[in-house]
């Protein structure tokens, strides 16, 4: 297995040979063994390990096992203990969830930290094809039956070639310990039950079943290949770029057949999984609009408008001193003194500087804001200004207003307040421009 692995570095992962990484270690067969082989190649590397203290002294003795093995391969180690069952009720979230996302926040932290650009798991054939089941049992296109990719920005499976029974193999014809984890056995998580009670039942049915399930994951990549090729050129056709987005028509969309099938591949890669809410939003009404985790899907009019969720850094206001000159972020803008108004424009507003209260702020708009418009009698709700300016969800969700304390002074790029224009050319006046 040793020089198979050797074979399959070299070819796949070169970067391996080269690079210092990181590997997670729970101290089981298939982590283990992947150190080892690691380690009998000359490779560089770091391990990591979590003790979720989840199983009392057993998870003490893995902890403890794998410092120790750790120490045997001549290797740095990283060793941390979760709360994982406060993490569970905080976060209302499942064991297995909660254990998955303590452990790949720690360790992308390490590799902050330490400067690491990879981190190995030890996914081998075994989670490959309980992977398939599992996506083929919930339903799947074919990118759930796939199985687990081998490369990720970050991550790197070197083991999924091989089957769990060759990881066996290699340990003990090389006197190779490890750690079973007690809850492997456990049927109460579907995994396992997959493995224990349904895959040796495949196996039965057919003796060469796992060398079947590897030809079936290589026929599925390479249609998934040709289909992926075929949207891209698709997408290049429909997916107009404006802006940090893209305008799609809608009847171009609803010519193409079979529809969900075409709306599943053109929008699965931004997060929309719902092929009934792609469906609805063709026909709703202009400004109805679905979110991924990532995207914003808008319908305006006879368009789809796509756009990356705004995420401004988690970051809601910005405070900008009476001496500022030039801001940068969130948005570019430009003070400056002077003695004489002109029109105010889209781009450019000129204020009565004795009527602002310092420090501005630049924020986002919020339920129940209003202003008065220059050139309207009266105070105005932003919502209502947004809807006779026709902006769509998109476009509101960036815009910026300039406030005095709770007040607004200009909707950027739109409109200028009342309260601040100029009426006394003999006081200071401030040109506020977008740069």
């Amino acid at each position: 297995m040793l020089k198979a692995f050797r074979e399959h570095i070299e070819l796949d992962f070169p970067e391996l040979m080269t690079d210092h990484f990181l590997i997670a270690c729970s101290g089981g067969l298939d982590s283990v063994v992947l150190c080892v082989l690691c380690k009998e190649l000359g490779l560089k590397f770091s391990m990591a390990h979590c003790n979720f203290g989840l199983r009392g002294h057993a998870s003490d003795g893995d902890e403890d096992f794998v410092r120790s093995l750790a120490k045997s391969l001549n290797s740095q180690i990283f060793v941390t203990r979760f709360d994982t069952l406060g993490y569970v009720n905080q976060h209302k979230v499942s064991m297995q969830m909660a254990c998955r996302e303590l452990r790949y926040a720690w360790f992308r932290k390490i590799l902050g930290e330490q400067g690491i650009s990879i981190l190995l798991t030890a996914h081998h054939a075994n989670d490959n094809l309980e992977t398939f089941l599992i996506n083929l049992s919930r339903g799947s296109g074919i990118e759930g039956l796939m199985g687990i990719p081998a490369k990720t920005t970050y991550l790197r499976r070197p083991l999924l070639p091989f089957t769990r029974e060759q990881l066996a193999s290699y340990a003990q014809d090389n006197a190779i310990r490890w750690r079973e984890d007690s809850s492997n056995a456990d049927t109460k998580y579907l995994r396992n039950k997959i493995r224990i009670d349904l895959v040796p039942i495949l196996k039965e049915l057919h003796p060469t079943f796992s060398e079947n399930f590897k030809n079936t994951l290589r026929y599925l990549e390479q249609t998934n290949t040709i289909a992926n090729a075929y949207l891209e050129e698709l997408k290049k056709e429909l997916f107009v770029p404006q802006g940090n987005g893209y305008q799609i028509p809608i009847i171009k969309l609803k010519k193409l057949h079979p529809l969900s099938t075409y709306l599943h591949g053109l929008f699965y890669e931004y997060g929309f999984r719902e092929l009934d809410n792609l469906e609805s939003i063709l026909d709703g009404l202009s400004g109805k609009f679905i979110r991924s985790n990532t995207h914003i899907l808008v319908k305006n009019r006879e368009f789809l408008l796509l756009s990356p969720v705004q995420t401004h850094n988690d970051k809601h206001s910005y405070d900008i001193r009476e001496d500022a000159v030039v801001v940068k972020h969130p948005v570019s803008l430009k003070f400056s003194e002077v003695s004489q108004r002109y029109d105010n424009s889209r781009d450019i507003i000129y204020v009565q500087k004795n009527t602002l209260k310092y420090p501005l702020t630049l924020r986002k708009w919020k339920k129940g804001d209003y202003f008065y418009p220059i050139g309207l009698n009266g105070k105005k709700k932003l919502a209502k200004f947004f809807k006779d300016e026709k902006l769509d969800i998109l476009s509101k969700e960036n815009i910026w207003l300039l406030c005095s304390q709770d007040q607004i002074v200009w909707v950027v790029g739109m409109r200028a307040d009342n309260r601040f224009k100029v009426v006394d050319n003999a006081q200071k006046i401030l040109k506020i421009e977008i740069t």
